[in-house]
């Protein structure tokens, strides 16, 4: 699973330190509904997914230089009653100890928070939830169970992924569950299960892969399915969920 990645347990660390934020983008009206909002993106993941396109921010040997919390920060108190809210992406956010503490940051202007997570830790997501620091959350959904392993390339604790799942259903914080799909790793029949074990969730999107960029190269050009075959994919699973739909 993770390495203890940023070393969660490292002392004598001020939390700071342990929240790599690789990129920020100033500006977004599409990455949390709704709102008006800036993104900041974090620095590592645990998972390998081959057709990710954030290479700088998955493989540590493309790791840019890490931008201060302080900028973010500063950039936020100049823009209260501007921007509405703030996407933690990654990269994966809970992998970071100091998660929590930057969020509480952010959250004294009174921004809303959107989390962006592949659900590997559920107690980092639990406490958030629990302290009323995240407003909503995003949580990607890369294959089913039996699959999990195969589709992100990491080792996987499949009761983790189930765990933030239930947590993220009844949390009470609005959500969100998405599946980035690519033809030759997800079948139609491997989609009907993500959505069978997801049942009744509030919100399931199926994200089109757009070739370009990814962390295996041998995926730049891969496909996804038409939107003929997405339609009827959707067809089969959109009465599991109160919102389903193509992105």
């Amino acid at each position: 699973m993770m390495r203890d990645y940023e070393e969660r347990s490292l002392k004598g660390k001020t939390p700071h330190c342990l929240f790599k934020i690789g990129g920020f983008q100033r500006f977004t009206l599409i990455d949390y509904p709704g709102k008006v909002s800036c993104i900041v993106f974090t620095q590592g993941c645990n998972f390998r997914c081959p057709y990710c396109y954030n290479v700088e921010l998955v493989l540590p040997e493309y790791f840019g230089k890490t931008i201060p919390q302080e900028e973010i920060l500063s950039f936020l108190e100049q823009r209260v009653g501007k921007l509405e809210g703030v996407v933690i992406t990654g990269g994966e956010p809970t992998i970071h100890a100091g998660l929590k503490d930057f969020i509480e940051k952010v959250k004294k202007p009174s921004f809303s928070v959107k989390l962006d997570t592949n659900g590997s830790m559920p107690e980092v997501i639990e406490e958030l939830i629990k302290d009323k620091l995240v407003d909503y959350i995003a949580m990607d959904i890369k294959a089913p169970p039996d699959k999990y392993e195969e589709v992100v390339r990491a080792k996987v604790d499949i009761k983790a992924i189930n765990r933030s799942i239930n947590l993220i259903m009844n949390s009470g914080v609005d959500y969100e569950f998405r599946t980035t799909v690519v033809k030759n790793q997800l079948s139609k029949d491997d989609i009907l299960k993500i959505a069978e074990w997801i049942k009744e969730a509030k919100r399931y999107y199926l994200q089109k892969f757009l070739p370009g960029k990814t962390l295996d190269p041998d995926f730049s050009n891969k496909t996804t399915y038409s939107d003929e075959e997405f339609a009827e994919i959707l067809s089969f699973i959109k009465d599991n969920f109160s919102e389903c739909a193509l992105r």
